[in-house]
C-alpha cells in the first residue's frame, strides 16, 4: 500500500507542472486505476488536495531566479517566515546592526539583476585616520646638521621696565627646563665680536648683545653686522661706569648717551633692553628705567670670563653652572678674546647637552631723547689741532 501511494505522489509532482486545475481529477482517476479496497481509494483521494498544494509550492520555489549572493532558501511553514539568525557582529556606534525587520526585508527581496544598466552601490565614505602628532621640524642650518638653532622666540613687552635674570629679578623667570638665553656685553669690539658672530651663525642661533655706547661709535659697522645677523641689541651705558657711584643725573647721562649711540649705529634695531655694569642696580636708576619703559637684564649664570681669561675655563664655568641650574640667562663678553675663542666649542657642548636656545625680541624699538642725541657728537674723544687739512693731503701711500 505504501509503495502504491509513493508512486502516486511522484506522478502527482509531474502533473503539477501541467496545472493545478486538473490535479484532483487526476488523483481520482489514479485511485480508480490502482484499485484495491475502498479504504485505499479514499486515502489517495484524501491526500490529493494537500499534496497538490505542497507540489505547487515546490514548483514555485524551483522557478524562482537563482542568485549566488542570496541567503539560503527559506523553509516555509504555514505563514511564518523563519529568518536565519545572522552571525554575531561586534557592536559599532558608527554602523549599528540592522533591526530584525530590516533583515527580513533584505531576505525577502530578490537581488537586482546584474546588467549594464544596474547602478553600482555608492562607495562607503572614507573615515579619516587619526594622524600622528607632527614631529618638530629639524633645524636646517647649512653646513651644520647638528646646529643649535632656536627652539622658540619670545617677545617682551618692556612697559614699566620689567627685570629678568634670577640673580636680581625673580618675578619673570619664563625659561623652561633646558632653555638658555645667550647674552654678550661690552661690544662691539674689533675681531672678537666678529668671531662670536661667526660661531653663532655656524649654529644658526641668536643672542642678545648689550653694547657700550662708546664702542658703538668706534665700530658702528661691526654693530651693524650684529643687527644684520638678526640678533637683538640693547645697551650697557656709555662708558661702562658703575652707576651705584653716580648721581641720578650722571646715571641718566650714561644710560641715554648709550641708547643714542646704539640707535645712531643701527637705527630701530636698537631695542629697549639694558644691563647694568657689574650688575649693580641703584634703586632710583631702576625706577628711572621703568619710567622709560626699558627692560632690565641681570643674569642666571655669570661665565666669569672677564676674570678667568682662559677659553677652556670659560667653557667649564658655564657648563658646570648650567648643569646645576638646568636653564638660564648666560652672561658673557664679546669684548673678551678668550670668550671669542671659547664660544664655538661652548655652543657644540650646549647642543650635545640637549640645551635649547631661546631668542628674545621686543614689541617696539627703543626711543631716544632728543637732548642726548644732540649731545652725542660732543662726546667724541678728539682734541682740537691747528691743522684743518684733509687726511689725503697729510697721509700718502709711497710704497
Amino acid at each position: 500500500m505504501r509503495v502504491v501511494i509513493a508512486c502516486g505522489v511522484v506522478v502527482l509532482a509531474v502533473l503539477a507542472a501541467l496545472g493545478l486545475a486538473h490535479t484532483q481529477n487526476v488523483f481520482s482517476s489514479l485511485a480508480a486505476r490502482i484499485g484495491g479496497t475502498s479504504a485505499t481509494a479514499a486515502m489517495v483521494a484524501a491526500e490529493a488536495p494537500r499534496m497538490a498544494a505542497k507540489t505547487a509550492s515546490s514548483t514555485v520555489a524551483m522557478a524562482a531566479p537563482k542568485d549566488q549572493d542570496r541567503p539560503a532558501p527559506l523553509e516555509l511553514n504555514a505563514a511564518v517566515v523563519a529568518v536565519p539568525s545572522p552571525e554575531p557582529q561586534p557592536a559599532s556606534a558608527a554602523s549599528p546592526a540592522p533591526a530584525p525587520a530590516a533583515v527580513v526585508a533584505q531576505a525577502a527581496t530578490p537581488a537586482p539583476a546584474a546588467g549594464p544598466t544596474a547602478a553600482a552601490p555608492p562607495a562607503p565614505a572614507a573615515v579619516p585616520a587619526s594622524a600622528p602628532a607632527a614631529a618638530p621640524a629639524p633645524t636646517v642650518c647649512p653646513g651644520n646638521p647638528n646646529a643649535l638653532g632656536v627652539s622658540r622666540t619670545v617677545e617682551i613687552d618692556t612697559t614699566g621696565g620689567p627685570g629678568f635674570g634670577t640673580q636680581h629679578f625673580k618675578e619673570h623667570d619664563f625659561l623652561k627646563p633646558g632653555e638658555v638665553i645667550l647674552t654678550f656685553d661690552d661690544g662691539p669690539w674689533l675681531n672678537h665680536t666678529d668671531k662670536v658672530l661667526a660661531a653663532l651663525a655656524h649654529h644658526c642661533t641668536k643672542a642678545i648683545f648689550f653694547s657700550i655706547g662708546k664702542h658703538a661709535t668706534y665700530y658702528p659697522e661691526i654693530l651693524q653686522r650684529v643687527a644684520a645677523a638678526g640678533h637683538t641689541i640693547g645697551s650697557h651705558t656709555w662708558s661702562h661706569q658703575d652707576l651705584s657711584k653716580k648721581t641720578l643725573d650722571e646715571a641718566k647721562t650714561e644710560i641715554e648717551l648709550a641708547i643714542s649711540a646704539v640707535h645712531q649705529a643701527v637705527g630701530d634695531a636698537a631695542r629697549p633692553l639694558f644691563r647694568f655694569p657689574a650688575l649693580r642696580h641703584p634703586p632710583e636708576v631702576v625706577t628711572y628705567l621703568g619710567q622709560r619703559n626699558i627692560s632690565i637684564w641681570s643674569t642666571d649664570i655669570d661665565s666669569q670670563d672677564w676674570r678667568l681669561r682662559n677659553a677652556g675655563k670659560v667653557i667649564k664655568s658655564v657648563m658646570t653652572q648650567l648643569g646645576k641650574r638646568g636653564k638660564g640667562i648666560i652672561l658673557m663678553h664679546d669684548f673678551q678674546r678668550d670668550t671669542a675663542d671659547a664660544i664655538g666649542t661652548l655652543l657644540d657642548q650646549l647642543k650635545a647637552g640637549g640645551y635649547k636656545i631661546v631668542a628674545v625680541r621686543t614689541k617696539a624699538p627703543v626711543t631716544t631723547l632728543p637732548e642726548y642725541d644732540a649731545m652725542l657728537p660732543k662726546m667724541e674723544d678728539k682734541l682740537p689741532t691747528v691743522s684743518d687739512r684733509p687726511t689725503d693731503d697729510i697721509v700718502k701711500t709711497v710704497n
